[in-house]
Formats: structure tokens, C-alpha cells, sequence
């Protein structure tokens, strides 16, 4: 069965880069992938030089030996590629919505505050955060631990860990990725779904 043939235009040249480019992203030569697909390394070869046309079960093939799937091998840019964040400007925050998986959220925040260093006024909850630091010093707290961030460093913890998040020595502002787990649990604590661990409520 044919899914495309070479007339097809844009995505058809689109989808033979890609099969070129995530092969030598695997440091795979054209016999190792036409080996992992069962294809002939001159199939394969015409395949991703545009002289053969694209057959949908080679596509499922291809896609499979390349760790991907179909739906990504064909997948077009949309429209919306760019999008603006929500600011709290009263919070000193910005949110995206990660749209592959809206439960997600990316924030960037500033903070000026310590964290608390009594665990019982931490936060804890299911879910898993990601973060950077932009600029200045964090210190993130998990338990009776105490890390301290400089710019472009990063952590990742799992959110049933008891922990806050605040600035050391001035303000700091940070990049966090929150999975959605991570994102109801700040909703559940009174946060809005754009807050970072809470920084000290003194």
C-alpha cells in the first residue's frame, strides 16, 4: 500500500529527511538500519535519496527501528508553533502549557525569598519537577537536605519528597517543568497551577 509517492511534494521530502537524519543521529550507516528494518541497503538507500517511493508498511518499518512511530515520522509543523506564556505579574510569574501534554506546565518565576527550613511547612505531593536556574542563587530544600543552585544549574526530584524552593543572597529566578501529577498537587495545596515549590510563608 503506497502512502505517498515522490509527486507528493513537501512531506514527502520531509519524511525521507527525517529517515536520513534519525538514522545518523543513531550513528547507524545505511546497512545497519536496512538490517534492523529487513530492507536492502539499496532500498533503503533509494528510499531516502527520493527514488523510490514511500510504502506505508516499510514507514511502520522504518519508524519502529528508529524507536519512533508513524505518526511522528509524518508529523508537519502546525500552525501555533510559537505561543505566549500567562503572566502573574503580582507573583512574579509566566506559564506555557506544554501543548503534547497539557497537564504539563513550564513556569519561569522570581523569587526573592529563603525557603523554610522546617519540613513541616514544605509541600509534598505525587508528580516530578524540573528546574533551572536563569539567574542568581536558589537553594531547594527536600527533607532536612539543602541544595544550593547557581546560574544554569538544574534538579530534578520526585514531589512526594517534602521540599521548598527560594533565593540565597538575593533574588534568583528560575525555570521550572512540572508533570501534570506535580501541577494538580500545587492546585490541591492553594497554589495556582503556575506556582513553583512555595517559597518561606513567613
Amino acid at each position: 500500500m503506497l502512502l505517498m509517492t515522490q509527486d507528493d511534494g513537501d512531506l514527502d521530502g520531509l519524511v525521507r529527511k527525517r529517515l536520513r537524519a534519525l538514522r545518523v543521529a543513531q550513528g547507524w550507516s545505511l546497512e545497519e538500519l536496512a538490517s534492523r528494518a529487513h530492507l536492502s541497503q539499496s532500498s533503503l538507500s533509494r528510499i531516502e535519496n527520493g527514488q523510490r517511493r514511500l510504502a506505508l508498511d516499510q514507514l511502520v518499518t522504518l519508524a519502529r527501528a528508529l524507536d519512533t512511530t508513524l505518526d511522528q515520522l509524518v508529523e508537519t509543523a502546525a500552525d501555533d508553533v510559537v505561543t505566549s506564556p500567562t503572566v502573574d505579574s503580582a507573583h512574579g510569574r509566566m506559564r506555557w502549557t506544554v501543548k503534547a501534554d497539557p497537564g504539563m506546565s513550564v513556569v519561569r518565576q522570581r523569587m526573592t525569598e529563603p525557603p523554610p527550613d522546617n519540613p513541616a511547612r514544605m509541600r509534598a505531593h505525587p508528580g516530578r519537577e524540573w528546574l533551572v536556574v536563569l539567574s542568581g542563587t536558589a537553594v531547594l530544600m527536600l527533607g532536612h537536605r539543602r541544595f544550593r543552585l547557581e546560574t544554569n544549574q538544574a534538579a530534578e526530584f520526585p514531589t512526594m519528597m517534602p521540599h521548598a524552593i527560594g533565593a540565597e543572597g538575593g533574588p534568583c529566578e528560575i525555570m521550572g517543568i512540572f508533570d501534570r501529577d506535580a501541577r494538580r498537587g500545587h492546585q490541591r495545596d492553594g497554589d495556582d497551577d503556575t506556582g513553583l515549590a512555595a517559597p518561606s510563608r513567613r
